[in-house]
């Protein structure tokens, strides 16, 4: 349900107003039910009284005098009486409680032959009939009052407080919900940037003592897992002093050794591999956090990476036409990634194997990729390869390193607010992809 809002801001706040309106709702029609009654019995005797006075009057009047009299009912009181005729074309009151109640009331006071119209020969208005003889059913007259003197008056500033009221209820419930909402939405954020590894600034522990408490606990373990970080950094890099110190001795010692060539070869090739296996220790633990953002054109760092790679005689290149894309990343992290994906292509694909280098640009983001003709990564294995020290043994068999290459990535392309994508290359393969946000474009 796409119309239903996510954020706890809105969500507490439409509820808020739907209570609020609800409420409003009720107390109107209770409003309305209790006062529509008592008012329609008062309207039913300043009828009753109106008809009665004028009859009065009219009896006791000098018949020449009538016509005065009636004129100045007119222009005084609005009150207008009319001989009834046979032929009358009258039309009935609108069929509503309150006028139900009038009516009652009327025929309870002056006769049930009295009766009660909305319009008389066209001409709109509250009609009430009267007889000034009871004696003779055919000597009735009408008089008429204008509807406005009984509606009310009020109706509309009633429904203009009642709105400003709803309103400011809206606003103080808005403020209300939007200061609770405040502290969590920098709660998110600071996680957020602690699960990229970043160091958030502290969050204001004011407000609320349980928002206040909140923000304290994770101020505090922000600052934990800092001094967490930096300890295992300082760890890491003295045990790779200490290892590596020794391994240099051992590849010394091999070369002078006069040990057959193959055998020298075999040992330089486990040392080179400790030596790899123990940087990327070092790289996992030591993170991205301290490189400073820089803008890199993607096609500059991906020839510089397969021009290296050549040298060294591997079978790496770049895809002709090769667009260029400008963004903003931590270049050595971002170099160490796409390194990392590199040899893990040279490794399960094969030293023979053409790794591609290559990138493009959709929904906002660039995808920088490495291509290989491998064996693969079955769906259902990619997310959990992505984890620390993990390996695919069936897919694929070399059971070299320590597992950390494609979690190192992982790492770094998150650090920048991105992700890695490992997907079936058409034709067969891998195509393992770094997506970052695009930050500026252009060609070459």
């Amino acid at each position: 349900m796409h119309f239903v809002p996510r954020s706890l801001l809105w969500r507490t706040f439409f509820l808020i107003a739907l209570v609020i309106v609800a409420s409003m709702s009720v107390w109107f029609l209770v409003f309305e039910r209790m006062e529509r009654e008592p008012r329609a019995q008062q309207l039913g005797q300043m009828l009753v009284s109106i008809v009665n006075l004028t009859r009065t009057a009219l009896i006791n009047a000098d018949p020449l005098l009538r016509i005065a009299l009636l004129r100045d009912l007119s222009e005084q009181e609005g009150i207008r009486v009319y001989p009834a005729e046979p032929g009358d074309k009258i039309e009935p009151i609108a069929d509503t409680r309150m006028f139900q109640i009038v009516e009652a009331q009327l025929k309870h006071h002056l006769g049930p032959q009295t009766r009660l119209a909305g319009k008389r020969e066209g001409v709109n208005g509250i009609w009430v009939s009267f007889q000034i003889d009871p004696e003779d059913p055919e000597d009735q007259f009408w008089v008429m009052l204008p509807r406005d003197r009984f509606q009310r008056v009020r109706t509309l500033e009633w429904i203009g407080w009642t709105a400003a009221a709803g309103l400011l209820a809206l606003l103080a419930a808005f403020f209300i919900v939007s200061r609770m909402a405040r502290p969590l939405a920098s709660l998110a954020n600071a996680a957020r940037q602690v699960g990229r590894g970043e160091l958030p600034p502290p969050l204001t522990e004011s407000g609320p003592e349980e928002f206040a408490g909140v923000s304290r606990a994770f101020n505090q373990m922000s600052v934990n897992l800092a001094q967490l970080e930096s300890d295992r950094a300082l760890v890491l890099a003295g045990v790779s002093h200490d290892l590596r110190t020794p391994l240099a001795r051992l590849r010394l010692g091999i070369e002078l050794s006069g040990a057959p060539a193959e055998d020298v070869d075999a040992m330089s090739a486990d040392i080179d591999e400790m030596d790899r296996i123990l940087g990327q220790f070092l790289d996992f633990a030591r993170g991205s956090t301290e490189e400073s953002f820089s803008e890199i054109d993607t096609t500059t760092l991906l020839e510089e990476l397969a021009g290296s790679y050549q040298r060294r005689n591997f079978p790496v290149s770049t895809q002709e036409k090769l667009p260029n894309f400008k963004l903003s990343a931590r270049p050595q992290a971002l170099r160490r990634a796409l390194s990392n994906l590199i040899d893990n292509a040279l490794r399960y694909a094969g030293r023979e194997q053409a790794i591609e280098l290559g990138a493009h640009r959709a929904n906002g983001f660039i995808h920088m990729l490495v291509l290989d003709r491998g064996p693969g990564i079955p769906a259902d294995q990619v997310a959990r390869l992505k984890r620390p020290f993990t390996r695919l043994e069936e897919a694929r068999t070399d059971a070299h390193g320590s597992g950390l290459g494609l979690a190192i990535v992982e790492r770094i392309a998150r650090a920048h607010g991105g992700r890695l994508e490992l997907k079936p290359r058409e034709g067969g393969g891998l195509s393992a992809e770094i997506v970052l946000p695009a930050q500026q474009t252009g060609s070459k």
